[in-house]
């Protein structure tokens, strides 16, 4: 009945082996004589140790020290069908001799025979976690590695000395492997089981489903038909592409490419360009390596589909709405080996799909402000689940860095913005050369990713500035492209970049409302203004762009978003407070700014631990 239960409950359970690969690989190679060690409260899971091992390699051969007693050979006799045969013994006690003398000398001759030995150094009556010298000496004889192992899964805990865990079916399990020991001492081997044990319990907390997790997804599901209208409403606006609808839906017909795929995910240009440096360097890394990069908007899909690798290492899909059934198909075509998230894009659902399926999820240039952080705080249990659940965090920076923590992600890094490494911003140089003529010696002034409201005070600010620069070219650059049309005929602009219209000699204000074009328009630029920094909530853009380029650059005061960046370049970027200020900055001669030491190597950092991860 035990042989029964124990196979049933082992062999439905989802097992995750994770740990140190240089174990895991040694856990597989027969003939190789090593010591297997976990805790004896762990000792009705080893079968599925065992289960995973001579799946990958039949020709192992396992032994396990079991005691002498009644329980040890009740264990005994249930395994043994399984191949895993019992050594009987333990240590003496009170002079009496249970024959620790004898079972040391038969797994010494089984480990040098090849066969692997399982010993559980707290057992057999404890205390528990608590090394007992048999497993320390068996090492040191024997002169071979330990392996200490972590297992835990859905089970209950019997009323024993230490706790032990029965196994129920159909739940979650966690194998995880820590690094292989060389004649340890006591302390090192507890130390090391510890660490392992601890990692397989919080996996197979982190894969459990909880309540808030069930009522996410019942939210998702009752959602299912509305997303779809909108879907199909953002099909008509132009924001969707009709003929790649089924993909937000988890529908598609891609083929998974063979070999190690890492999943990367960016909600738009500005994350998708982020992550740009980081995926060549990925694929520069690792050349068997392939790329699964989603997005959420046409313009980033338009990123990704121009990069060299695209349709041979680099694939593009629309990520799925947060929909169970949407998602759960995504993940069953693709199986990704790693998740990457860049910065914020980040839902429940979607993260504990990902922990479920055993996929390692990663953030990498983390951002959360105070408002998303406070936001996040607010869903409670829902949140931190999601956060504790993902493998680790690479903030931008130490405030990003607490937010993150606050809400129970860790690890957590500091490691940079990762947009320090990104290259200049692209530029057509026939059409540069084209527009530089056509413009002459006029002074441009360019105003990037302006959002509404901003566009009055630009505009306001370049009438004032023309007073003393009547020759001034002002480039109005909306953040959105499609606000072109609404931008020239709210103030009476003839000249869009998209309608094909080059400015003239009477031009005052050019609207350059195209994707794609910010390295062009900056490279044409005496100084410029960064929006979404001077009315509304604002925020602000990514700073390092025109400075890359060695523009003159100002922001205004609401720069929420880049707090950390504005202290690392506040000798490098102007703050304009309203009109007055933006207009003197347009008319003012400004010195080209040096900042070639503000680039760091940020990818460096990542690209290893995420590789790293991938084989854990």
């Amino acid at each position: 009945m035990i042989r029964i239960w124990l196979g049933a409950s082992l062999r439905s359970t989802r097992w995750q082996v994770s740990g140190s690969q240089d174990s895991r690989d040694l856990l597989l190679q027969p003939d190789q004589g090593l010591v297997v060690a976990f805790w004896h409260r762990s000792l009705t899971l080893a079968p599925a140790l065992w289960f995973w091992a001579t799946a990958h390699e039949p020709r192992l051969r396992l032994r396990v020290l079991i005691s002498r007693n009644a329980d040890g050979l009740l264990i005994a006799d249930a395994v043994r069908p399984w191949g895993i045969i019992g050594i009987h013994g333990s240590s003496s006690r009170k002079g009496k001799d249970k024959g620790g003398a004898t079972v040391m000398r038969t797994a010494l001759r089984e480990l040098k025979d090849g066969a692997f030995v399982a010993i559980t150094p707290d057992g057999p009556r404890g205390p528990a976690e608590d090394v007992q010298p048999g497993a320390v000496a068996l090492s040191r004889l024997a002169k071979c590695a330990v392996i200490p192992m972590g297992l835990a899964c859905n089970g209950i805990h019997l009323p024993s000395w230490d706790r032990m865990l029965f196994p129920l079916p159909f739940g979650r399990g966690s194998l995880v492997a820590g690094a292989p020991l060389f004649q340890p001492d006591a302390e090192t081997l507890k130390k090391a089981l510890e660490t392992v044990s601890q990692q397989a319990e919080d996996t197979v907390r982190r894969q459990n489903f909880s309540v808030m997790d069930r009522l996410w997804a019942i939210i998702g599901t009752l959602l299912a038909p509305s997303l779809t209208i909108m879907l199909r409403l953002r099909v008509y606006r132009g924001r969707e592409l009709p003929n790649r609808l089924r993909e937000r839906m988890g529908l598609d017909g891609g083929v998974r490419p063979n070999g190690k795929l890492l999943w990367i995910h960016a909600a738009s240009v500005g994350e998708t360009l982020c992550a740009r440096p980081l995926m060549d360097d990925l694929l520069a890394r690792q050349p068997d390596l392939k790329i699964l990069f989603t997005t959420a908007t046409v313009t980033g899909a338009e990123i990704v589909t121009a990069h060299p690798e695209f349709g041979k290492r680099v694939l593009h899909r629309f990520i799925p709405h947060d929909v169970p059934r949407w998602f759960g198909r995504f993940l069953k075509r693709w199986k990704p080996n790693g998740a990457v998230f860049v910065e914020s894009e980040l839902w429940p659902g979607i993260i504990t799909a990902c922990c479920r399926q055993n996929i390692p999820t990663m953030v990498v240039n983390g951002r959360l402000s105070d408002r998303s952080a406070h936001r996040w705080a607010k869903a409670g249990p829902l949140a931190r689940r999601m956060f504790s659940r993902l493998s680790w965090v690479a903030a931008r920076g130490a405030e990003d860095a607490t937010h993150f923590r606050s809400l129970d992600a860790s690890p957590v890094y500091e490691d940079g913005d990762l947009k320090q490494d990104a290259a200049p911003l692209f530029c057509d140089e026939q059409e540069l050369k084209r527009l530089k003529a056509l413009i002459g010696d006029r002074p441009v002034f360019v105003a990037a990713s302006t959002h509404l409201g901003e566009e009055d005070l630009v505009l306001e600010a370049a009438a004032i500035a023309r007073k003393k620069t009547p020759d001034l070219l002002t480039i109005l650059i909306p953040r959105h492209p499609s606000r072109g049309e609404e931008l020239a005929q709210q103030f009476g602009l003839n000249r869009r970049r998209s309608q094909g219209q080059d400015p003239d000699a009477t031009t005052s204000v050019w609207i350059a409302d195209t994707l794609g074009e910010l390295g062009l328009f900056y490279r044409l630029a005496d100084s410029c203004f960064i929006g979404n920094s001077l009315a509304g909530k604002g925020g602000g853009h990514n700073p390092f762009e025109p400075l890359r380029l060695g523009i003159p650059a100002a922001t205004g005061p609401l720069m929420t978003n880049w707090r950390e960046a504005m202290i690392l370049l506040q000798d490098y970027l102007h703050i304009v407070r309203d009109v007055a200020t933006l207009a003197e900055w347009m008319t003012t001669a400004h010195a080209t700014p040096s900042t070639g030491g503000l680039q760091r190597s940020v990818v460096s950092k990542l690209s290893p631990r995420i590789l790293e991860t991938l084989e854990r």
